[in-house]
């Protein structure tokens, strides 16, 4: 293959991503809300997270300050440009707009504060590549309606929607709605990504759970989403709204049909009834005996078929980090995978347990591809790991270079076989806090940031070695990697 060859197609969107609950920090300044990533303390990789609904004097809560990214947004940009971003993917934080969620009118300064972020994109020539909402919601709604499980916050959220659709045109031209919205089919996306918290739950990774409560959050969040791409094509018609899914790609751990069927399964739910309804327009037909047999019953409104079916996404984005197997064997789930199933054989994890698989990312892309046939985006992919600052200040973190390296194959080959694949935002493009275990020892950042997890730090902003491998990856559109 010569360099012409490996270059990726023209216009592709090389970039990184961050959430605004992880970087932002500034948590109650200029009148934004708390939000439910604000009662979360740290914990770490051996210590799961707490949900504190009263803060706690003397406890850590990263988001709080996280890596200060809300006052230092223009060194951060400016060194995203430096490495020759195409595209930035960031969340608006909603309790920076509506702190409380039900304000008859707009926070002025958060508005204010996002429009500089996307002034800042512009002036280096980055596509703003906007979250709506990224694991965080106003704690106000979360007291009142449980979250998502109260009907009423589809409507506050197009209040949301519109306010930053219309404040946004013409600057703004590719947006998500719900990050990972798939979340919502796995117990741990109740606060996370619902805004539910049912009583007695305090482990993050470990909440009280009804699957009931959690799949109707999911319904309302699949109407609000459908909404907001009607609302956003009416107000403008070159808005691009996608969808944005965590890939939860597995394969079945023997070639036994059961645990075929076992993997078919899983991967329905946790891929293909989020994307078949966000894409498609409809629940499927699969979904129908997985709700039955899990004593679920989805309470719609008469117009919510209608809304679904007319509020498809223009194209879909995804994460990828790592992948599973499936197994009905009770031994082999035992010593499973961090994520859930069981360990592959064939595949090195990392210092988390995530189990490294380049080749995973490209069965993902065609298979998506295969079943929508919409362009797609991967939005997040990267390596959590502990970085060492060198004496002379370099951080030599050739073990992230290798791990995008590789992803970076993967979606050429995905592209070689048919894949519309349109952008790559690896997540974590600079050092934030990790969202599973709120630490900031698992890096994932081509950036170093100098805040640690006992909530010291100068926070000065170093380039690591992968930074400059990036930068020539963006430099040849792909061709050196």
């Amino acid at each position: 293959m010569n360099f012409e060859e490996k270059k990726f197609p023209e216009g592709f969107l090389w970039g990184g991503a961050t959430a605004a609950n992880q970087i932002e920090g500034g948590w109650n300044e200029d009148g934004k809300g708390v939000s439910d990533a604000d009662i979360c303390t740290g914990g770490s990789h051996t210590q799961n997270k707490r949900i504190t609904p009263v803060l706690e004097e003397g406890t850590l809560y990263p988001s709080h300050e996280a890596i200060d990214h809300y006052h230092r947004y223009q060194e951060d940009i400016a060194l995203f440009a430096e490495m020759g971003f195409k595209v930035y993917r960031f969340s608006i934080a909603w309790t920076r707009i509506f702190p409380t969620g039900e304000e008859s009118e707009p926070n002025e300064v958060g508005l204010q504060f996002y429009e500089n972020v996307i002034d800042e994109c512009l002036k280096y020539n980055i596509e703003p590549l906007i979250t709506i909402s990224h694991f965080e919601m106003p704690y106000a709604l979360t007291e009142k309606y449980n979250g998502w499980a109260g009907r009423r916050v589809i409507d506050l959220f197009i209040k949301y929607c519109e306010v930053i659709f219309k404040r946004y045109k013409g600057k703004v031209k590719y947006w998500l709605t719900f990050n990972e919205i798939n979340c919502a089919t796995m117990p741990q996306g109740n606060l996370q990504g619902t805004g539910i918290l049912n009583e007695g739950s305090v482990d993050f990774m470990n909440q009280v759970d009804d699957p009931q409560v959690r799949y109707q959050a999911l319904h309302h969040q699949f109407v609000a989403s459908a909404k907001a791409v009607k609302l956003g094509h009416a107000i403008d018609e070159n808005y691009q709204i996608g969808c944005m899914l965590a890939n939860f790609t597995s394969y079945p751990l023997t070639p036994n049909p059961v645990d075929v069927l076992e993997n078919q399964k899983a991967m329905r739910i946790s891929n293909h009834l989020c994307g078949d309804i966000q894409v498609r327009g409809a629940y499927p037909s699969f979904s129908k005996r997985y709700f039955a047999e899990n004593g679920i019953t989805i309470e719609k409104a008469p117009e919510d078929d209608e809304i679904l079916a007319s509020g498809t996404v223009d194209y879909y984005a995804f994460s990828y980090y790592t992948s599973f197997c499936q197994t009905t064997d009770p031994e082999k789930l035992a010593t499973g995978n961090v994520f859930g199933g069981a360990a592959n054989p064939y595949l090195k994890a990392n210092d988390w347990g995530w189990q490294i698989d380049p080749s995973g990312l490209r069965f993902a892309l065609n298979e998506i591809y295969d079943r929508y046939n919409i362009p797609l985006m991967v939005v997040e992919n990267g390596m959590g790991a502990f970085d060492k600052v060198e004496a002379d200040g370099s951080i030599n973190d050739d073990y992230r270079i290798d791990y995008v390296k590789q992803h970076i194959v993967a979606m050429r080959e995905a592209i070689l076989d048919g894949v519309d694949l349109i952008g790559y935002t690896p997540w974590g493009c600079i050092d934030l806090v990790s969202l599973s275990t709120g630490e900031m020892a698992k890096r994932y950042g081509f950036i170093y940031v100098d805040k640690h997890d006992d909530g010291s730090g100068t926070l000065e902003r170093k380039r690591k070695k992968s930074f400059f491998w990036y930068k020539d990856v963006i430099t040849t559109n792909g061709a050196n990697i």
